[in-house]
């Protein structure tokens, strides 16, 4: 029976670049997760940001405030928070509030990289979840952020910034095709794909997770490893001691 802490990637995450966009193939995924652990296993000062934050109120904890507490990056903040629990221009409509625009995100992302090894931008939803009110996605905020320079995904930015793309994929049935299509949609976009994680791997896998993981570990994507489905009850000391060995340096 394959554990999480069997399933680190070979590829490590030394390779990574300065600023990663964690994405996820679906909602509820585990990208807040996946955001935390990459924050305790990444060398280096970390910063992180969610350009919207949805279904919380305010003095409510949120997902900034849960990588806080799991990881001990101190460095954490949201572009807005929304109360309603939907995507983010539907939720601000019901509410009545402005999203940033994509040049804001982008702004205050190099800000964030200007004094940081690494910034961990997690998305809301999946890559093409509308982040403003003018259509932009994740992937857009990706492509500004990697090529406002004008050469391609991964180059540097005016900021001097190197991006790529951390897309985080279900264990179980459907997360092949899911995992596919977004590796699609990064690849038609010249966006790097820097890894695949899973962001909730169970005690006991079945039969078809085993399959999946055999699948995921095999494509043209550097495999960073998988995180225990337990992980975010873990005592912040037992996360962080979990995390280095969920995603090992290599």
């Amino acid at each position: 029976m394959t554990k999480a802490s069997d399933l680190t990637g070979s590829s490590g995450l030394s390779g990574l670049p300065q600023v990663i966009f964690v994405t996820g193939t679906d909602t509820g995924v585990g990208k807040t997760i996946t955001t935390a652990a990459l924050a305790t296993a990444l060398s280096g000062t970390v910063s992180v940001y969610k350009p919207a934050q949805t279904g919380v109120g305010d003095g409510e904890p949120a997902d900034m405030d849960e990588v806080r507490r799991l990881s001990g990056v101190a460095k954490v903040s949201e572009g807005i928070r929304l109360l309603e629990p939907m995507a983010p221009v539907a939720a601000a409509a019901r509410q009545g509030a402005a999203l940033p625009s994509l040049p804001e995100h982008v702004r205050h992302i190099e800000q964030l990289a200007a004094g940081s090894d690494h910034v961990l931008v997690e998305g809301a939803g999946g890559l093409l979840v509308e982040l403003d009110g003018g259509g932009s996605t994740l992937a857009d905020l990706a492509a500004v952020v990697g090529n406002s320079d004008g050469g391609g995904a991964g180059h540097p930015s005016s900021g001097g910034c190197s991006s790529g793309v951390v897309v985080v994929c279900r264990s179980g049935l459907g997360t092949l095709n899911h995992t596919l299509l977004t590796l699609e949609a990064l690849e038609t976009r010249n966006l790097t794909a820097a890894g695949l994680v899973i962001g909730s791997w169970p005690a006991e896998p079945n039969l078809v997770e085993e399959d999946n993981l055999r699948f995921l570990q095999n494509l043209d994507v550097p495999f960073l490893g998988a995180i225990p489905q337990d992980a975010a009850a873990l005592h912040p000391a037992g996360f962080q001691a979990g995390a280095r060995e969920w995603l090992r340096l290599r």
